[in-house]
Parts: structure tokens; C-alpha cells; sequence
């Protein structure tokens, strides 16, 4: 690693900074910081719905699947096309009715104020700990570098410098920003993996190709082993992925908030069909980068190459095997992916913090002004809060995109167990909802613990988190309501910004 590698690093974060605040124009309000004043076009919303659901978590732990194992994880992925399609036709048509600027202000629509101020905390505190650990992927990676100009650091440090960093651009540009930089370094990234994989085939011929297809890593589906506690299992993955994308992309603001940025209906769902088809060709060329690496490697374990984790082998190589300036554009990449998910995770908990909170709180009707202070001081208070569970994780030895997607699928399950139960039981009330959907978020919370911390075995694979929770909710919800001999008061279909503040 050489200065020329680090002077590529600062300057392509300083102008990816800059060309972020560039694009997004001046903010008036709530409607154009946090949705983009609805102007969006629908394939850079879909390449940056792409960009914040993988990031670096994609570039740096996806290939250590394919260079310890197969590429099975494409299971996954199959399973994620099938939960899009379903979000797009049966729940983005009840955010687009309103206007709502997040996800959970059709649960205050339905069931009333505690039902959306519920989701909406939960949805902070889940998003706080997952993307915690996305800030520890991106760390992972500029600790590496560090190490090659030998300078010797720790994950903090480097945590909180990237947070700062991020926090300036969406402090002031919102969404528009946060979506633009997306498509710019998600086209970085993805070339970033097709040359390693350029590289890798020049320095030793192209035979990694048939040396991985002779050890049988271009295994795709798994019938083998409990399809309950086999996170590989096909079962598992496409099932439990159909129903882990249907919550992730249907009641994540996360993601909701980019779909609602887009100009209609019909253009976000054709942005979220088609970022599950991107997801599919991003997750094989990751995967292909990793079969590559294991033959240039020689098949050698993470600890024989003096690794501390999986996760740094694709860094390690961008540092040996690329030349200069390529390796510091890469891993510029890399981070940029990284920051910009970060970026992305504080412009959705500031809209949720404002909306389904603050708002909710707040005697007096919340103007456009008052909306967008409130919205730019909770993007510093959730930039700065990031640091600790960032911190918090950097111990764990697993696999960080397991690790963050089973953070994700706690709540997960019970979110979209409250939409769906919203929509089909029509007696439920807002304890009903609110009530199950806690009884959800503890039993998933269980497992996942029972799974990390208790006993290091796996009792229930993370994809079957969210329906794990959706089950819960509806079982219980469902016994709750009916103590209800009549349907729930339907609300009126007036335009509302953030829910009704109706309890029902």
C-alpha cells in the first residue's frame, strides 16, 4: 500500500462529499429533505435502494461465503426477488395513499398514534444496532489500509472518524444527496469487484475457474440438513428471504423512504422489482470474487494468510494484488459504499425520529421549518450515537453479514406481522397491534440470542426471523381482537403527512 493509494482515498471521499451536497440542492422542507421533494428518477432510486441494503457489508463479506464454501448464498437471493414483488404490489399502493413520509405512518393510520410511535422507536433501535455494524464493515477494510502504511490504529478511531465524515453530507443535503452519492459509488464498487476478478484470472491463467468447479463451490442449492437451523438449507433461504425482503423492503424505512422519494407509484415499484434482479448479479460477482481469491491463495485459512478475520481477505488482496492508485480507488469504493449506507441509515432515523415521534409528542402542529431543524439536529445525535454498538461488535469473530442481518431480522418479523395484520383483521385495535407486535420483537429476540451469546448453537436460522415474528403477531393479535365483536373505525383517506393522531 503506497501514499499514492491513501491521496486517491481522500480525494475521492472529499469529492464524493462534495458532489453529494452539489446534487441536492437547497432544502425548503420536510417533503425535500427527507423524500427528495418526490422527484426522483426510478433507476437511481433502484441502484440506491441496491447500494444501502449491501455496501461494504456485500463487498467485503460476501466473497469469504464462496472462498470458505459455495455460492449457496444466491438462495438468498432468489428469495429476495420474491419478497419485492410482493411489497410492490400489496403494500407500496398504502404509502403512496396519504403521502406518507415513512413507512410507519400507515400504521398510524390504522391503528392510531401508539401503533406508529411503537414501530417507529423500534425501527431507531434496530437500524442504531445493524448499521452499528456497517460502520464496523467499513472500518474493517481502512484498518487494513492503515496497516500497509504502517500506522497502527484501532476500530474506534476509525468508527468515529467515519461517522463525523458522513454526518456532514446528509446534515445538509437530506435524501437527494444520499441517493446520488449512492448510484456513483455503488458503479464503483461493482467495477471494483469485475477488475479483481480481471486480475486474479491474469496472474494465474484463468484456472481458478475450473479449480473451483472441480471442488464443487459452484454448488448453488442445499437440500441437506434441518431446513430450520441450516441458514444454507434452499428452504431456508428462499422462503425465509421471501419473507425477510417483504419486511426489510416493505416496512424498513430504511428502504420505504427511498420508494417514496420516487415521482409514482408505478416508477417505485418498478425500482424495487428491479433492484431485486441487480441484487441477484451483484451478490455472483462477489461470490465469483471469492472462488477467485481461494485459488489465488492457494486455498490457504484466513489465520494461515495472518488474518484476525474472515472479513479481511478481499482488503488484504486490494493491497497486495492490485497496482497503485487502482487499490486505493477500490477501497475509496468500498468505504464510499460503506459511508453512504451510514449516510442513508441517518437520513431514514431522522425522518422516523421527526415523523413518528417528535410530531407525535408535540402539542402544537409541527411546521416545515421547525420539521427540518429537528430532522438536521437527530441526523448529528444519531450520526454520533452509531459509535457505540460500531464499537460494541468489533469483538464478535462471525461472519458481519450474518451478524447484521440477524440484528435486522429481531424486529423485523413483527413490523411486517403489524402491516399485514393491519390489512387483513379488520377488528384489531391499537393494543392488539401494539401488543403483539412486542410479544413478536421478544420471542425473535430470543433466538437470536440463544443463537450468539448463550449457547453458540443455532436453534432457528436468521432468515426465519421475520416470519417467525409475523406468526407471533398474528397468533396473538389475532386472539386479542377478538374481543371485539365489530370492526376497528376505518380512517378517513384524507392526505396526511405522518399518520392520524387518533388512537383507535
Amino acid at each position: 500500500m503506497q501514499t499514492l493509494d491513501l491521496l486517491v482515498i481522500v480525494v475521492y471521499l472529499a469529492a464524493m462529499a462534495w458532489l453529494g451536497l452539489k446534487l441536492s440542492g437547497r432544502q425548503a422542507g420536510l417533503r425535500d429533505y427527507f423524500l427528495g421533494g418526490r422527484r426522483l428518477p426510478w433507476w437511481a432510486v433502484c441502484l440506491s435502494v441496491v447500494a444501502t441494503e449491501t455496501s461494504a457489508l456485500t463487498v467485503i463479506g460476501i466473497p469469504v461465503m464462496s472462498y470458505l464454501g459455495d455460492i449457496s448464498y444466491l438462495q438468498l437471493a432468489l428469495g429476495y426477488i420474491i419478497g419485492r414483488v410482493f411489497v410492490a404490489f400489496f403494500m407500496l399502493p398504502r404509502y403512496y395513499d396519504g403521502e406518507m413520509v415513512t413507512a410507519y405512518a400507515y400504521l398510524g393510520k390504522r391503528f392510531g398514534q401508539s401503533t406508529q410511535t411503537t414501530a417507529g422507536v423500534t425501527f431507531l433501535f434496530t437500524r442504531l444496532l445493524a448499521d452499528g455494524i456497517r460502520v464496523l464493515a467499513a472500518a474493517i477494510p481502512l484498518s487494513v489500509i492503515l496497516s500497509g502504511l504502517g500506522i497502527e490504529t484501532n476500530y474506534f478511531t476509525i468508527i468515529v472518524v467515519l461517522a463525523l465524515v458522513t454526518i456532514l453530507y446528509t446534515f445538509i443535503g437530506g435524501i437527494r444527496a444520499v441517493v446520488w452519492v449512492d448510484v456513483i459509488q455503488m458503479g464503483l464498487y461493482v467495477g471494483g469487484g469485475i477488475l479483481a476478478i480481471i486480475v486474479i484470472s491474469a496472474a494465474t491463467g484463468g484456472g481458478w475457474l475450473t479449480e473451483a468447479a472441480e471442488a464443487g463451490k459452484f454448488s448453488m442449492f442445499v437440500f441437506e440438513g434441518n431446513p430450520i437451523s441450516a441458514d444454507s438449507s434452499f428452504v431456508a433461504s428462499l422462503i425465509g428471504g421471501a419473507v425477510f425482503a417483504m419486511a426489510s423492503h416493505g416496512s424498513d424505512q430504511l428502504v420505504v423512504q427511498r420508494l417514496l422519494a420516487c415521482r409514482t407509484k408505478g416508477e417505485a415499484q418498478k425500482a424495487l422489482i428491479w433492484s431485486g434482479i441487480v441484487v441477484f448479479f451483484q451478490f455472483g460477482i462477489f461470490l465469483l470474487v471469492g472462488m477467485a481469491l481461494w485459488s489465488y491463495y492457494e486455498h490457504a485459512s484466513p489465520e494461515a494468510l495472518g488474518l484476525g478475520r474472515d472479513d479481511e481477505i478481499f482488503p488484504l488482496f486490494i493491497i497486495e494484488g492490485l497496482p497503485q492508485g487502482i487499490s486505493g480507488l477500490l477501497l475509496a469504493g468500498i468505504l464510499a459504499a460503506a459511508m453512504s449506507t451510514l449516510s442513508s441509515s441517518l437520513s431514514a432515523l431522522s425522518s422516523s425520529t421527526v415523523t413518528d415521534v417528535y410530531a407525535k409528542l408535540k402539542k402544537t402542529p409541527l411546521t416545515d421549518e421547525q420539521g427540518l431543524r429537528a430532522g438536521r439536529w437527530a441526523t448529528i445525535g444519531w450520526g454520533i450515537a452509531f459509535i457505540a454498538p460500531a464499537t460494541f461488535f468489533q469483538s464478535d469473530e462471525g461472519n458481519i453479514v450474518v451478524l447484521a442481518l440477524g440484528v435486522a431480522g429481531i424486529t423485523y418479523g413483527g413490523l411486517l406481522g403489524a402491516f399485514i395484520f393491519g390489512i387483513v383483521n379488520r377488528r384489531a385495535r391499537a393494543a392488539d397491534a401494539n401488543i403483539a407486535f412486542v410479544a413478536a420483537v421478544v420471542v425473535n429476540a430470543f433466538f437470536f440470542g440463544m443463537e450468539n451469546y448463550v449457547t453458540g448453537e443455532v436453534w432457528v436460522a436468521w432468515q426465519w426471523y421475520p416470519l417467525l415474528g409475523v406468526i407471533v403477531t398474528f397468533v396473538i393479535g389475532g386472539l386479542l381482537s377478538l374481543r371485539h365483536s365489530q370492526p376497528a373505525p376505518q380512517p378517513s383517506s384524507e392526505t396526511i403527512p405522518g399518520g392520524s393522531s387518533d388512537d383507535r
